[in-house]
């Protein structure tokens, strides 16, 4: 293990590791934690009692955080017609067809989303390749292969998000800024959990939630007690 800079020093002398937290009293020792210099990302890991191996287990869901993620997002349209115009004037970055298919194709990764209509699909599928490895294909689950493009664009603009769990049943996410009150933290925390929880698969069996741990970008991980933030 590598020599720990002296801001992690200075952190790990104010609590203990193995310590598990309420999600308000972690929120509260996040912000207490010495400052960077960018806003950090508040982030979760969530651990889920799942075998994504199986289909019916693959937790997948969006939800809308009630205070944003104080992320903007860029975001690229595929689509054609008055539906560009629709796009742009919604607050899309980019909105088009054949220009921003080639642009993509050649590698162009300038974005952070990407919302389709139907009718793009096919074309918009053979740039699997460029973003399927970076978590940008639309997908009706997401809400992002939709002839609404307008209504699309705004929620994820709003602060909708996609979640899903991972090869080791984990499910990573950025939930707001650590600029944020801790009020607004608590409260996307919160939003964020019910969802996951409304996700879960019927053939789940024992806990679903195993473990939960909250963090900032360049912070060490807090455990939090589930039950401050399961849905009774």
């Amino acid at each position: 293990m590598g020599r720990l800079s002296k801001r992690f020093r200075e952190i790990a002398k104010t609590f203990d590791f193995a310590e598990k937290f309420g999600v308000e009293e972690a929120v509260d020792k996040l912000k207490q934690f010495p400052p960077v210099k960018f806003d950090q990302s508040v982030e979760i890991a969530l651990k889920l009692g799942v075998d994504p191996r199986k289909s019916d287990q693959n937790v997948r869901g969006t939800v809308s955080l009630p205070n944003g993620t104080g992320k903007t997002l860029c975001i690229l349209v595929f689509t054609r017609g008055e539906k560009v115009q629709e796009a742009l004037d919604a607050g899309a970055d980019y909105a088009g067809c054949e220009e921003y298919f080639e642009k993509v194709k050649g590698g162009w990764t300038d974005f952070d989303a990407v919302i389709a209509t139907p009718d793009m699909m096919r074309d918009v599928g053979k740039l699997g390749r460029v973003l399927g490895p970076r978590g940008l294909m639309p997908t009706p689950k997401a809400g992002t292969v939709t002839t609404e493009v307008a209504k699309a664009v705004t929620e994820l603009k709003g602060g909708k998000i996609e979640f899903k769990v991972d090869k080791y049943s984990v499910i990573n996410c950025a939930v707001g800024k650590i600029s944020f009150s801790a009020e607004k933290l608590v409260e996307n925390i919160k939003v964020f959990m019910e969802a996951v929880q409304r996700a879960k698969p019927a053939s789940a069996k024992g806990h679903y939630l195993k473990s939960l741990v909250l963090s900032t970008t360049m912070g060490p991980g807090l455990k939090i007690e589930l039950r401050t933030v399961e849905s009774t």
